[in-house]
């Protein structure tokens, strides 16, 4: 029994120097050699000897700086390749062209600040990306012209504030896109054109304050819709009305409404779909006007929309009160300048007289009746 012990030992020991062996100084080959860890190994750029057999291939938080041209080459197999948190500022073209089974590639927490076509040359099976935190500016049609498989795409805070038509139109497969934390001011139709597998579109956290109305029409899988905290003051019907999805879900807490007539008309209508949940109505409050600062939509919008239209109703009586009071005038002058005016068309006009006077009586107390009713309903807004 102790032979025995002794052999298993001297041939595990034998295993793990073999292991060791086809690692670089500070990785750990591990599972038979197919999980290469060199985490926090200080190193300054990609090993030398990987183990041919890796799956899966640690290189975070380390000082790598660049992927060279066709790196990694003698490792085909690896499926996970983690970069987060080097120092990384280019990617040759074609850096990961002979990974061709990589379906995972994090290089979030870098320095990267631009993508040319070259990148996703060789990722056709690439899974999910993660550039979150890198330094990205812009996107356009040759970013991610390879990844014709991604399901996955993480863009958050980066600078990114320009989004050219058809930068996504290569991804029919996406099912995830995360700009949240960007520099988006307005989202232009086209951009999202060909992503109708997307589920899930996460643009919280920039300062988009125009939509245009067709640009969410392209997205008929989309179940969740994020444009929370950003710096919308109002929104067109018609840009959520495109969106055909059987259910979505859309937030837009913490953007800074106009609350008025229309914005609370708009809201009324989109609250009436039923393929769509405005999942955080009931906490969108005010900004403008001062008055209802840190009101709840929901609070004063009824209030809103009564106040208006009785000012509508305010000027549309003193048009007509202007108006009659001009008919009556003129009507008043023609029959004076009548001569040789009988004993009955004195009558009449006696009788005209005593109708005016009783119009204009009415009308007096219709724009009243208006006029309190107006400002009661300011004092209650106020």
């Amino acid at each position: 029994m102790k032979d025995f012990l002794f052999l298993l030992l001297v041939v595990t020991e034998a295993s793990s120097r073999s292991h060791s062996s086809w690692c670089d100084l500070g990785c750990d080959c591990r599972g038979d050699l197919r999980f290469t860890i060199c985490s926090r190994a200080l190193i300054p750029q990609l090993p030398a000897r990987v183990p041919p057999n890796t799956e899966l291939l640690d290189l975070s938080d380390n000082h790598i700086s660049v992927i060279p041209e066709r790196s990694l080459s003698k490792n085909r197999k690896i499926r996970v390749l983690l970069l987060q948190n080097n120092n990384i500022s280019v990617v040759e073209d074609g850096g990961f062209s002979q990974l061709e089974f990589l379906q995972k590639l994090d290089l979030s927490w870098n320095q990267i600040s631009t993508l040319t076509e070259g990148f996703s040359i060789g990722l056709a099976f690439l899974r999910e990306l993660q550039l979150a935190h890198n330094r990205l500016t812009s996107l356009d049609s040759r970013s991610f012209l390879h990844l014709d498989g991604l399901q996955r795409l993480n863009l958050t805070s980066n600078s990114i504030h320009t989004i050219q038509i058809r930068s996504f139109s290569s991804m029919s497969s996406l099912r995830q896109l995360h700009l949240e934390g960007n520099q988006l001011t307005s989202l232009r139709s086209g951009i999202f054109s060909m992503l109708r597998s997307l589920e899930v579109l996460n643009l919280g956290g920039n300062q988009i304050s125009e939509t245009e109305p067709g640009v969410f029409k392209p997205l008929v899988s989309m179940t969740l819709l994020n444009l929370a905290n950003n710096h919308m003051s109002t929104v067109q019907f018609k840009t959520f009305l495109s969106i055909h999805t059987y259910s979505t879900h859309i937030l837009l807490e913490d953007n800074p409404w106009n609350c008025d007539c229309d914005l609370q008309r708009v809201f009324r209508k989109l609250r009436s779909i039923q393929r769509l949940f405005l999942d955080d109505y009931y906490n969108l409050t005010c900004k403008e006007p001062a008055v209802l600062e840190d009101y709840r939509l929901m609070d004063v919008d009824t209030e809103l929309c009564l106040a208006e239209t009785v000012t509508v109703l305010i000027i549309t009586a003193t048009v007509v009160i202007t108006v009659l009071a001009a008919m009556l005038m003129g009507e008043r002058k023609r029959k004076k300048k009548k001569r040789g005016s009988t004993g009955r068309s004195r009558g009449s006009c006696r009788m005209s007289r005593t109708t005016e006077t009783q119009l204009l009586n009415h009308v007096a107390i219709l724009f009243y009746f208006f006029n309190s009713l107006f400002s009661s309903k300011e004092r209650r807004l106020k």
